[in-house]
C-alpha cells in the first residue's frame, strides 16, 4: 500500500486529506507543521508528500527543499497545496523543484486525482536510450523490474476502479453533507424563532397578570354590590316610614313615576348581567379546550423527548410551538377583552352608586314630605314587589358572575401555568439546537 505524508497546521485540511487519501485504498500519515515533517522524513520515506505552503515554522517550500536534498527521498513526489495560487506561488513551487501545486480547499476528488496521478508516474519504467549497450546479465533483471513494474500498475488500475466506486459514495455523502448543512442554518434559524417565542409568553404572562389584577377589581365590586344591597334595605325602611308619613299625594305619584323608570333600569342592568354571565361561560369553555389543547402539547413533548437526536423532528415540533403560543396569544388577547368589558361593568355599577345615594337623599326628603292615601300605599307595595323580585334576581345574577369571575381567576392560574410550560418547551427547544451547533 502506497503511504501519503501530509503536511498542514490546519487540522480540518489534514481530516479532509486523510479522508479522500484513505478511501483511496493508501496509508496516509498527518503532520501539524513543518517541523513535524521533517522529524517523521528523517525516519520513514513515504511515497508521496502532501504540503501546505504556509506553516508556522518550515514552509511547504522547505519542505520540498529537504527532501530532494536527501539522496533516499530526493525522487520523491511533492504536491504543495496553498490557499491562493498564482503566479509567485508557482515560481516558488518550481525553484525548489515541486511536482504541483493545488488549490484549497480541495474541490471534489481533486487532491485524490493529483495524488494518484503522480504516483503512477512514479511507477512508470524510465524509457531506455535507442542505442544503449546491453550486458549479457541485464536482460533478467530488466524483465523482472518491468514484470514488477506492471504488476504495479494492475494494482493502481483496480485501485482506480474502486476509486471510481469510493467517488461515488463519496459524492452522495457530500450531497447529503450538503441537505444536513442547509438543515443545520434551518434549525439556527428556528433556534431565533423560539427565542422570539419566549419573548412572545413572557408577554403573554403579563397579559395575564393585568387580567387577574382586573378579576380582584372585579372581586372587590362583588363587596361594593353587597353594601347597595344593604342600601336597599335602608331605602325599604324610609318606604315604611313614608307610609305613616303620607302628606303629599301629589309628589308620592311623582315618586312611583321614578320608580318605574328604576324598574326598567333594574331590568336593563338585569339583562346586561345576564349577557355577561353567558360571555364569562363561553370563557370559562374556552379555557377548558386550552387546556384539553395543552394536555395534548404536552404529550407530544413528552413523545419529542424520546427522539432529541432527530434534527429535523424537532424543527417540525418548534414550529407546533409557535401555533401553540400564537393560539394561546390570542386567547390572552380575548381574555384582556372581557376584562375589558368587566371594567365597563365596574363603571356601571359606580354610577349606580352615584344613583342610589341620589335616591337616599330623595328618600330622606320623602320622609319629612310624603303623604299618601291608602290606595296609593298598596300601589307602592306592589312596585316593592317588583323591585324585591328584581332585587331577588340580580341576587342571584351576582352570585353567578362571583362564579363565573372565580372561574375566570382559575383559568388565569392555568394560563399562567401553561405559559410557564411553553418557556420550558422553548428552552428545551433551545437546548437541542445548541446541541445540534455543537455537534
Amino acid at each position: 500500500m502506497p503511504k501519503v505524508l501530509v503536511a498542514d497546521d490546519s487540522i480540518a485540511v489534514r481530516k479532509v486529506a486523510e479522508r479522500l487519501l484513505t478511501e483511496a485504498g493508501l496509508g496516509v500519515t498527518l503532520a501539524a507543521n513543518g517541523e513535524e515533517a521533517l522529524a517523521l522524513l528523517s525516519k520513514e520515506c513515504p511515497d508521496l508528500i502532501v504540503s501546505d505552503v504556509i506553516m508556522p515554522d518550515k514552509s511547504g517550500y522547505e519542505v520540498c527543499a529537504f527532501v530532494r536534498a536527501q539522496t533516499a527521498l530526493a525522487s520523491t513526489p511533492v504536491l504543495l497545496i496553498s490557499g491562493i495560487v498564482n503566479d509567485e506561488v508557482a515560481k516558488q513551487a518550481e525553484s525548489c523543484k515541486a511536482d504541483g501545486v493545488l488549490k484549497k480547499p480541495f474541490q471534489g476528488t481533486s487532491l485524490k486525482d493529483r495524488v494518484l496521478e503522480l504516483l503512477a508516474k512514479r511507477q512508470e519504467p524510465a524509457p531506455a536510450p535507442a542505442k544503449a549497450p546491453v550486458k549479457p546479465a541485464a536482460p533478467p533483471e530488466v524483465e523482472q523490474a518491468a514484470r514488477i513494474s506492471q504488476e504495479q500498475l494492475d494494482t493502481y488500475r483496480k485501485m482506480a476502479v474502486q476509486l471510481k466506486q469510493a467517488e461515488d459514495d463519496l459524492r452522495k455523502e457530500r450531497d447529503q453533507a450538503s441537505k444536513l448543512s442547509q438543515k443545520l442554518v434551518q434549525l439556527e434559524n428556528q433556534l431565533g424563532r423560539v427565542k422570539e417565542l419566549e419573548s412572545m409568553a413572557a408577554s403573554g404572562q403579563e397579559q395575564a397578570a393585568q387580567a387577574k389584577k382586573s378579576a380582584e377589581e372585579a372581586q372587590q365590586m362583588k363587596g361594593r354590590v353587597k353594601e347597595l344591597e344593604g342600601k336597599l334595605a335602608a331605602e325599604r325602611e324610609l318606604a315604611d316610614q313614608a307610609k305613616k308619613v303620607a302628606e303629599e299625594l301629589q309628589f308620592a305619584k311623582g315618586r312611583i313615576s321614578e320608580l318605574e323608570v328604576q324598574l326598567r333600569a333594574e331590568q336593563e342592568q338585569t339583562t346586561l348581567l345576564k349577557k355577561r354571565a353567558s360571555e364569562m361561560q363561553d370563557m370559562a369553555k374556552r379555557v377548558q379546550e386550552l387546556e384539553s389543547a395543552l394536555h395534548k402539547e404536552q404529550d407530544q413533548v413528552a413523545q419529542q423527548a424520546q427522539r432529541l437526536n432527530d434534527l429535523q423532528k424537532a424543527a417540525d415540533r418548534a414550529r407546533e410551538f409557535e401555533s401553540a403560543l400564537h393560539a394561546e396569544r390570542q386567547a390572552a388577547t380575548q381574555l384582556v377583552e372581557q376584562m375589558n368589558a368587566m371594567e365597563k361593568a365596574v363603571a356601571r355599577s359606580q354610577e349606580m352608586t352615584q344613583q342610589f345615594a341620589r335616591e337616599q337623599q330623595r328618600s330622606e326628603e320623602l320622609s319629612r314630605r310624603l303623604s299618601e292615601i291608602e290606595g296609593v300605599v298598596t300601589k307602592a307595595k306592589e312596585l316593592e314587589g317588583l323591585l324585591q323580585t328584581e332585587r331577588d334576581r340580580n341576587a342571584v345574577l351576582t352570585r353567578h358572575v362571583s362564579e363565573t369571575e372565580q372561574s375566570a381567576q382559575q383559568a388565569t392560574k392555568r394560563f399562567e401555568e401553561m405559559a410557564k410550560k411553553l418557556g420550558e418547551i422553548a428552552g428545551l427547544a433551545s437546548q437541542l439546537g445548541s446541541g445540534a451547533r455543537r455537534s
